[in-house]
């Protein structure tokens, strides 16, 4: 198995859509890769209680760029067969318990299953998956215990290492997300077309074979 460390944000609509496209170059071939899910907040310094989604983008972005950057992403997620649910949005979360959650997951083996749970939560439903309630939810969905995640929210477990884990991604040249490292050597930036995943998955085949 090859590593391939995937510095990820769920409030990250082109992390979502290249989670999309690296496993539509996985349906029909032997997983190459050994995944690790990697923290990096889009808004470090967002509220713990979030903010009004729309506000924030237009206030950071301006009405009418928020729409056209919005277009171009919805362009993509249809290419990628996601589907952005805008409407159902209400929120921007901070989403540190969020990365808290994959942590967890990770340690139980289930971090894949419950990243794509929350993707699935945020962009299609509208959850707040900032929202402890919703967090353990989604865990539970997966076979995590609820009422322990519930816990361990409450108690600031593991928040500093997932703080101290965002700032070395950002010392390691990481500034948007997602990147995907692959091996540990070789850096694939951006929501990437499965052809290009395809080419990665051929070469580690033909290292392989020689």
């Amino acid at each position: 198995m090859v590593r391939l460390d995937i510095f990820s944000d769920p409030v990250c609509p082109w992390c979502y859509i290249g989670k999309a496209n690296l496993f539509k170059a996985l349906e029909g071939v032997l997983n190459p890769f050994e995944l690790t899910w990697r923290p990096f907040q889009l808004n470090p310094d967002m509220p713990r209680e979030g903010a009004d989604r729309r506000a924030y983008l237009e206030a950071k972005f301006g009405k009418e760029a928020a729409a056209r950057s919005y277009a171009v992403i919805d362009e993509h997620a249809a290419k990628a067969g996601v589907s952005l649910n805008h409407d159902k949005i209400t929120r921007i979360p901070n989403t540190l318990d969020a990365h808290r959650l994959i942590h967890w997951a990770t340690l139980e083996g289930r971090a894949t299953p419950v990243v794509s749970g929350l993707f699935t939560a945020y962009w299609q439903d509208g959850r707040d998956i900032g929202d402890a309630e919703v967090l353990a939810d989604i865990g539970a969905e997966w076979g995590m215990d609820r009422e322990m995640i519930l816990r361990l929210i409450a108690s600031g477990a593991d928040e500093a290492e997932i703080r101290d884990l965002d700032v070395q991604a950002r010392g390691m040249g990481v500034t948007a997300v997602p990147t995907f490292i692959v091996a540990e050597r070789h850096v694939v930036p951006g929501a990437q077309p499965p052809d290009l995943w395809r080419q990665v998955i051929a070469e580690i085949e033909g290292t392989e074979a020689s």
